[in-house]
């Protein structure tokens, strides 16, 4: 699965729970409007911005950093996978060059209603690609874990006996856009450059010309 096939993959869904993800994460780190002109609070840095917060959420977003839910096991695994939706290429960073993984651990503690889906999921994960290849999914060849997630990651393709892991990894393939494209390195994939200020140029010569005012 080549950069291409799976940013096509992701789609506009993951996008737009990107832009989901974005408002909830702003909301519980940041209450009031950043200075105009200043860089936007980036949730996968493990240092809390204290800029305009008040103290019960700074002590929130601190006591959620400190704490651990992902295994050292799931974390491997999590990595591994989000840099297969989204690798390294000529152009960008992959998505642990971007710190999805350590957004994942943040958002499944800020969303808990992601714990049980990501965990459960991880497990049948390697305890398919035991029965399948007799390891676990971090301890198999590139080649069988690309098959494994070629496997679940089309819905349409899949059979019904993978929809399980067909959730699990929609879900996870979610994620990892949500955390890529609301990092420095995925805005600068895109092209985004925030609010910049337009530059005016003069009344464009043909409406001059109509109005007969190109002499003026």
């Amino acid at each position: 699965m080549n950069r291409r096939e799976s940013l096509k993959a992701i789609g506009l869904t993951s996008l737009t729970t990107a832009l989901l993800l974005e408002t909830n994460v702003g909301e519980a780190q940041q209450k009031t409007p950043a200075k105009k002109g200043a860089a936007p609070a980036h949730h996968h840095d493990p240092v809390v911005d204290t800029q305009g917060r008040q103290p019960f959420e700074i002590e929130r977003d601190k006591a959620l950093y400190a704490e651990k839910f992902f295994n050292a096991h799931e974390m491997a695994t999590i990595t591994v996978l989000a840099d297969i939706i989204i690798p390294r290429d000529e152009k960008s960073g992959s998505a642990s060059d971007a710190k999805v993984p350590d957004f994942i651990e943040f958002i499944v503690k800020d969303m808990p209603s992601n714990k049980t889906p990501m965990r459960g999921g991880l497990h049948w994960l390697d305890i398919q690609c035991t029965k399948q290849f007799g390891k676990k999914f971090v301890e198999c060849p590139h080649a069988q874990q690309i098959d494994m997630v070629t496997q679940i990651a089309y819905p349409k393709k899949a059979k019904p006996e993978m929809r399980a892991g067909v959730a699990f990894f929609n879900r996870m393939r979610d994620l990892t856009a949500s955390g890529f494209f609301t990092s420095k390195i995925g805005m600068a994939d895109i092209g985004y450059m925030g609010n910049t200020p337009n530059k005016w140029e003069g009344v464009p010569a043909d409406v001059l010309k109509h109005y007969g005012m190109e002499d003026v």
